[in-house]
């Protein structure tokens, strides 16, 4: 049995997620977190070094808060050649990437059980080409605003982290949510909104499918607004 309590860590003071675990993990699942997720951690560590991690220094892809882990997967399967890091403190969730990396025997992922901003202060500078932010929780109380992804202190690191023209991908659909993402990134003189149309933000483009999450949203009348903001020079 996996003990989710001694893997809460709280960076810095910092805590941007709710709860550890939900329904009970079946056998399968157990096993998998038990026998192949030491495997494909993250060190608990230290500097990240990409050519450790997957043997070249190639600019990753990290996914923050990836949820049951089909997207991280689904991209995963579609560049082998590319390294994903996938950050996701729900037990559950890495449960689910997990069976998608046994299921389709991928070599190109890791896993940190935690708090992305854990991985972005260790990860080298200019080390990320795409950084995934896809449904997060909005905290939609204004005394929660402060743990929302989109904040400067994780901005900044997430500055530091992508190379120059790398791209940070969001999705939403919550209105609360979409006008902190707007009113922050507006600040930054670092990104650079890509949008040039509303097609562009309101698009399923083939390389950026629906998640489960945004599937459901749909089902239940919400708009998906997708933002894709550029690292500048």
């Amino acid at each position: 049995m996996i003990d989710t309590a001694a893997l809460d860590p709280v960076i810095g003071g910092r805590r941007l997620y709710g709860r550890r675990q939900g329904h009970a993990l079946r056998p399968t699942a157990e096993r998998l977190l038990a026998d192949l997720l030491p495997r494909i951690a993250l060190p608990a560590k230290g500097p990240l070094d990409p050519l450790e991690l997957f043997g070249k220094r190639q600019p990753l892809q990290l996914e923050v808060g990836f949820g049951k882990g089909e997207q991280l997967a689904f991209q995963a399967r579609r560049a082998p050649e590319t390294g994903f890091i996938g950050c996701e403190p729900y037990v559950n969730g890495v449960a689910g990437l997990l069976a998608e990396i046994d299921r389709h025997g991928l070599s190109n992922v890791r896993i940190h059980m935690g708090d992305a901003l854990d991985v972005l202060e260790r990860l080298p500078p200019k080390s990320l080409s795409v950084v995934w932010l896809l449904h997060p929780d909005p905290w939609p109380k204004a005394r929660h605003a402060k743990r929302r992804f989109v904040n400067p202190e994780p901005l900044n690191l997430l500055a530091r982290a992508l190379v120059p023209g790398g791209r940070f991908r969001i999705a939403t659909d919550h209105p609360v949510y979409l006008r902190h993402v707007l009113t922050e990134m507006q600040k930054r003189t670092d990104f650079c909104w890509m949008a040039q149309t509303p097609a562009d933000w309101q698009a399923v483009p083939e390389d950026w499918p629906d998640t489960r999450f945004a599937k459901k949203a749909r089902a239940l009348g919400h708009e998906i607004w997708r933002l894709e903001y550029r690292r500048t020079e």
